[in-house]
């Protein structure tokens, strides 16, 4: 009997230990996998991503909104032209044993970047996310983030580029 009620008491200690609601502090640094621009240019034609980089950082204490920055490039299809995206979050860690969602929102500027870009205004940005984490260790989890990204940029001769898409990220929390 000594064996199974201190058998539980080890697991549930563990169990809550390493969910967010019982932290002082939460830490997330992850990167963007992947871009999908859903967006059309100003004369309707498709605009591809070719590849993303860059970082995705939030801290934050339980029961509170915590702040987050979003910042990568996304190098287009085609051509030698970086799409620059720059977010500040608002998020919110939710109390849940065993899985620690994330939810948030933000809003963030776009620039494209390239040798003759100076007929391109810099945009404004908005996005939601959630965020999914699963433990691997005490006080450690592995995130996947989904972020849906609005995102318009004007051109000073007339009519704009809708950048808008998805990114996917991946990360690591720690909660202490």
């Amino acid at each position: 009997m000594k064996k199974i009620i201190l058998t539980v008491f080890a697991a549930s200690s563990l169990l809550l230990y390493s969910t967010p609601s019982f932290a002082l502090i939460n830490f997330s640094v992850g990167v963007p996998m992947s871009h999908t621009i859903t967006g059309k240019n100003n004369d309707g034609s498709e605009i591809k991503a070719k590849s993303v980089s860059g970082t995705f950082i939030q801290v934050g204490v339980p029961m509170l909104p915590g702040i987050g920055i979003d910042s990568y490039k996304t190098k287009l299809e085609d051509s030698t032209t970086e799409l620059a995206t720059m977010i500040y979050n608002l998020y919110y860690l939710l109390p849940i044993p065993i899985i620690n969602l994330t939810l948030g929102a933000g809003v963030g500027s776009t620039e494209l970047q390239c040798e003759d870009c100076a007929a391109f205004a810099k945009g404004t940005a908005n996005q939601w996310y959630v965020s999914f984490g699963m433990p691997i260790i005490p006080l450690f989890d592995l995130h996947l983030s989904y972020r849906s990204v609005s995102s318009k940029i004007k051109i000073i001769s007339g009519g704009e580029h809708d950048l808008s898409g998805n990114v996917m990220g991946l990360g690591i929390g720690f909660n202490f």
